[in-house]
């Protein structure tokens, strides 16, 4: 049985993967009057004078709404609200059990950005933090922007960020293992939306080295007409070398490739026309080049998105703590200073002297890896 067969039988099987747990045992009569009428009207009345005690009285502490409108699902791309239910209640599974946050999954039908912001800033009293997943770009950019302004807890696109944080995690340990020196890397990223657009971002804050960015037409540039606006943006910060032409141009003497793309997009070719290349080949399930040709082409590190190489680069590494850890600190953005600890604390749950080029970045399914994220996060807020 594939594993597409098995997934399609259990989920039948499950009904969904999420229910809600009642944290109040109500068995007596005075359990009614304590936890529903009349005895609640208290907590109400003490909320209504000092809404910060919703923290306190309510669930919010620790209650994430994890929200799409179904337009950039996985790799299925434009599938709707209905077919996104399924992501969106093992998103909320990932949460609770690797973090013990409570997570509810939300699939709004319109893909109207007006429509979006409005409708998770009327909801979002009722959560500790907004999780937007799989908003097509450009769109996303705006609605998480906007959702900033108008909303007074934290606000995180995990195909943005979360994957931003996760890749400088590994980049950072991939760089030791490689003895290649930070702040002088030559990086090029291929796929300029919303999760290519955030890494680089990232990976300049960081401090990395030069980015090129580039798309299905190539090297983005001051040349290329089809540009977004915020591609447009990028080109202040990114390809200072001003290099043009295509991918395989780019990667000429590069140091690093990090594809959030399609499949096969990168050819042993160019592998060997790096510097000692490290390899992060993101797009899902078909990499951008497969693990085995990189290594046989040259390539230092190797790391993709799938549980079945080595180096699996994956999100979960980074939602569950990141999310723990604002919570705890009462965050009500998450910054800049966050997601680098959160990269770092990433990076730290492998010590260096057990650093490989097949052991760069923890196991997903390691559950320690959400306390130590979420201690560097609430950290980081309370700095």
């Amino acid at each position: 049985m594939d594993i597409y067969q098995k997934a399609l039988e259990l989920h039948k099987e499950a009904h969904g993967k999420i229910e809600v747990i009642s944290r109040a045992k109500i068995t007596t009569k005075e359990d009614l009057a304590v936890y529903y009428s009349p005895g609640v009207a208290e907590p109400c009345r003490v909320i209504e004078k000092d809404p910060e005690q919703a923290y306190q009285l309510t669930r919010k502490n620790n209650l994430v709404a994890v929200i799409t409108d179904g337009s950039a699902v996985l790799g299925l791309g434009d599938i709707g609200p209905a077919a996104s239910m399924p992501v969106m209640e093992g998103k909320c599974a990932l949460f609770k059990e690797f973090a013990d946050v409570d997570a509810f999954p939300i699939c709004l039908d319109t893909q109207d950005t007006d429509e979006i912001v409005r409708t998770i800033q009327l909801i979002s009293k009722s959560f500790g933090g907004i999780n937007l997943e799989d908003i097509s770009a450009p769109r996303c950019f705006e609605i998480e922007r906007r959702l900033k302004e108008v909303c007074d807890i934290p606000i995180f696109h995990d195909d943005q960020h979360g994957t931003a944080i996760v890749v400088a995690a590994a980049l950072l340990n991939a760089i030791k293992v490689t003895g290649k020196s930070m702040g002088d890397l030559q990086i090029v990223i291929n796929g300029a939306g919303a999760a290519g657009i955030a890494i680089a971002k990232h990976l300049i804050k960081m401090n990395f080295g030069n980015i090129t960015l580039c798309d299905i037409n190539g090297i983005i540039s001051a040349e290329d007409p089809h540009l977004t606006s915020a591609q447009k943006e990028m080109l202040a910060v990114t390809n200072q070398d001003e290099k043009t032409g295509l991918l395989k141009d780019a990667l000429i003497d590069a140091d690093v490739f990090i594809g959030v793309s399609r499949p096969n997009l990168v050819t042993p070719e160019m592998v060997q026309s790096m510097n000692n290349g490290i390899i992060f080949a993101l797009a899902n399930p078909v990499p951008e080049i497969m693990p085995d040709i990189a290594l046989e082409a040259g390539a230092s590190v190797v790391g993709t998105g799938r549980s079945d190489f080595s180096n699996q680069i994956n999100n979960v590494l980074v939602f569950p703590g990141l999310f723990k850890g604002a919570l705890a600190a009462r965050a009500t953005a998450i910054t800049n200073e966050m997601k680098i600890a959160a990269s770092h604390a990433i990076a730290s749950m492998i010590p260096d002297e057990e650093l490989a080029s097949d052991n760069i970045i923890v196991s997903p399914l390691n559950k320690e890896v959400a306390g130590v994220v979420a201690k560097a996060v609430a950290d980081a807020v309370v700095e």
